[in-house]
């Protein structure tokens, strides 16, 4: 049995995930904002989220298989983790530039969306390492603690990066720009975030040793054919049902939060601004505003993490947590002033907590034995993925259906909550 490791120890086989979530939140909080500055038409926004999820869909699969036969000096996750962060750091300097290089607004929206495949592919080759490192050195017992320790540096990180754009308009960056730029407080909150994602990714580097593959073999003891190559096919065939009970859940979730990360700065802008038009300060406020909700959504995700050990089991833990996330998503277009919104927002954190801590839990444990522990992660993840891009490529239609308004698609995300967190109960595993 693998040995207990320290709370130290544990804290840094995931620290590095803290600067990679930095980068993740700045995406996901500013992609929309950045792109309705830049021109887009809300009714086709959603299309410009397909790209993330489906690069993620395609590099965390052969980012899992590779490490998985990848032994060096180095270790086996960690050179990935590392050209992944180098490769996002280059692109974080570019993205929110694209409105500043004097280019037509159809030509910095291309401009844009390559620069976004670029970024998402590297935080997605820097992010899956840190599931794996779990997966490899943490036993079963304290796996729950291993992965809430994930999930609180995951939450602790997007605080931080949500929070960017508020902050440095506050000490005297411009929040507004001529039209078709992205203003000041944007441009320098990814400069910042990418010089900490390098330093985090340093430290862990440094710090984390990953076994030989000997000490590897004692500790992860796998059945003769999973010494074997196999296909992706074959791996999905001989897969746990908790798997795909699990991939199910991930689907509503994924999709709900997808939507969110889409419309939510027009809804908020909508419900406490009256405006949508992304060419106004008053927007420009919203969208800062609304880091600032994504950051209390993150420290609401902190304080829950610590409250789920705490339930009798881990599937009531998980299914509680989505239904008060749903009701958060349904309560948004009613809260007019911009403190009300930070209940909503809370509620929301207590489904995200769930989502970063409960899965992995619920899919390590029923894949031991299994072997091709980063594939299987790897394939995993495109129950994170696959949902974003069927949500992203339905979204225009989903708008339109809601009457075309943006606050509408909060009440299309609860429902997908409420769906989920009922579909959790499928699960056989995680009952103690």
């Amino acid at each position: 049995m693998k040995p207990d490791l320290s709370f130290w120890k544990l804290w840094n086989l995931s620290f590095g995930f803290f600067g990679v979530q930095i980068a993740y939140a700045l995406q996901s909080a500013n992609i929309s904002r950045i792109f309705r500055t830049l021109g887009a038409d809300p009714h086709s926004l959603s299309f410009f989220w397909i790209l993330p999820p489906l690069m993620g869909m395609l590099v965390q699969p052969i980012v899992g298989t590779l490490s998985d036969r990848t032994w060096n000096r180095f270790g086996r996750r960690i050179p990935y983790l590392f050209i992944g962060a180098f490769a996002a750091v280059a692109v974080m300097c570019l993205l929110p530039n694209a409105g500043s290089f004097g280019m037509s607004v159809s030509v910095a929206l291309i401009f844009g969306l390559f620069a976004l495949m670029l970024l998402d592919t590297s935080i997605n080759m820097a992010m899956q390492p840190f599931k794996m490192l779990v997966g490899d050195m943490v036993n079963e017992r304290q796996k729950g603690k291993a992965y809430s320790i994930q999930s609180f540096l995951c939450s602790a990180g997007s605080v931080v990066g949500f929070l960017f754009p508020f902050v440095f308009t506050w000490i005297g960056l411009k929040n507004v720009a001529p039209e078709g730029v992205v203003p000041d407080s944007v441009i320098w909150s990814f400069y910042i975030g990418a010089l900490i994602l390098i330093l985090c990714v340093l430290y862990t580097t440094a710090k984390v040793k990953e076994w030989p593959p000997e000490q590897y073999a004692q500790y992860n003891p796998q059945p003769e054919e999973s010494k074997h190559k196999a296909g992706w096919v074959t791996l999905l065939r001989k897969a746990p049902q908790d798997f795909w009970r699990v991939s199910l859940v991930q689907f509503f979730c994924w999709a709900a939060f997808l939507y969110m990360w889409t419309y939510v700065v027009d809804a908020v802008s909508l419900t406490v601004w009256n405006t949508a038009d992304s060419a106004t300060a008053a927007y420009q406020d919203a969208g800062n505003w609304t880091g600032v909700l994504y950051a209390i959504q993150a420290m609401g995700s902190v304080c829950w993490a610590m409250v789920i050990p705490r339930f009798p089991n881990m599937k009531q833990a998980y299914s509680i947590s989505l239904l008060l996330g749903g009701l958060g998503f349904a309560l948004i277009p009613f809260c007019h002033d911009q403190y009300l919104q930070i209940v909503p927002f809370l509620l929301i954190g207590c489904a995200w907590a769930a989502m970063l801590a409960c899965p992995f839990t619920f899919v390590t444990n029923a894949l031991q034995g299994y072997g091709h522990l980063g594939t299987y992660l790897g394939l995993f993840n495109c129950a994170i993925c696959l949902p974003q891009i069927v949500a992203a490529a339905c979204g225009g239609l989903v708008f339109r259906l809601v009457g075309s308004t943006q606050t509408s698609m909060m009440y299309v995300a609860a429902l997908l909550l409420a769906i989920g967190s009922a579909c959790v109960f499928a699960i056989k595993g995680g009952s103690k």
